[in-house]
This record gives structure tokens, C-alpha cells and sequence, in this order.
């Protein structure tokens, strides 16, 4: 006699992989979503902290004018050097300390990008750049 196989014996022969394939993209979608509003929700953006009792926010205001002289916190500034040792004792006075750079818009790129240098040297992170609103629109 010959040996016959059935359907019963052998079991489950396939699986089916298509409720497999709907819930992962269903999860897909969903992940995509939510990833997008999570990135839009996130800018990064260096907030104020609201100023308690005698702390106090302070600003080092750096000034290039259009001859490319520089001024700190409004006091004139002979050499380069000497805005990267203020800014050193303007953070070592103030972890939190922040930098402003005015600059007049004929100065070279060079002279700002100097600037900035010199501040990221000093540790001072958070730097800002003073402008004027345009009127008349």
C-alpha cells in the first residue's frame, strides 16, 4: 500500500502575511504623522527666562560700524583682541550671559564673522543680531 498524505495531517501549510502587512502600514502612516507634527511642534528657539528677585539677563552688546571700528557695551575698542577678553569676563561674571552684534549692513562679512569668533571663543553660545524694523509696507 501505498502511503497517502491528506490535508489534515500536514497542518497549517501557509501562513497568511496580508493582516501583517495592513497593521504595518497602518503604523507607518501613523508614524509619519505624528513625526511630522512632533519636528513642527520643536523649533529650536533660545526663550528669555523671566528675570526673579536681583537676576538679572545680562546682554554684551558688541557695535561694528561701517569703517569697522567695534565698540563693547558702548565703550570704543582699540584692537580685536580686547573684545575677546571682555567677552571672557562677561561670561565669567554670567554663565547666562548673551551677545548682541550690531552691525552697520556696509560692513564686511568678514568683520561679523570675526566677531562671532571671538565670542564662541569666550564660551558665549547665544548670539543675536540687532536690526530695525522696516517701516512703510
Amino acid at each position: 500500500m501505498a502511503a497517502t498524505t491528506s490535508d489534515t495531517d500536514s497542518g497549517f501549510s501557509t501562513i497568511n502575511v496580508t493582516p501583517l502587512v495592513d497593521i504595518v502600514l497602518v503604523l507607518l502612516i501613523i508614524f509619519m504623522v505624528t513625526a511630522k507634527l512632533i519636528v513642527s511642534q520643536t523649533l529650536p528657539m533660545d526663550l528669555p527666562k523671566a528675570a526673579q528677585g536681583e537676576q538679572q539677563q545680562i546682554v554684551f552688546s558688541v557695535g561694528i560700524d561701517r569703517n569697522g571700528a567695534v565698540t563693547v557695551d558702548g565703550k570704543s575698542v582699540s584692537d580685536r583682541s580686547a573684545v575677546l577678553s571682555l567677552a571672557v569676563a562677561a561670561k565669567k561674571k554670567s554663565a547666562d550671559v548673551r551677545a548682541v552684534i550690531q552691525a552697520d549692513q556696509n560692513v564686511t562679512h568678514g568683520n561679523v564673522v570675526r566677531v562671532m569668533d571671538e565670542l564662541k571663543q569666550a564660551g558665549i553660545a547665544k548670539i543675536a543680531f540687532g536690526v530695525v524694523a522696516e517701516t512703510g509696507k
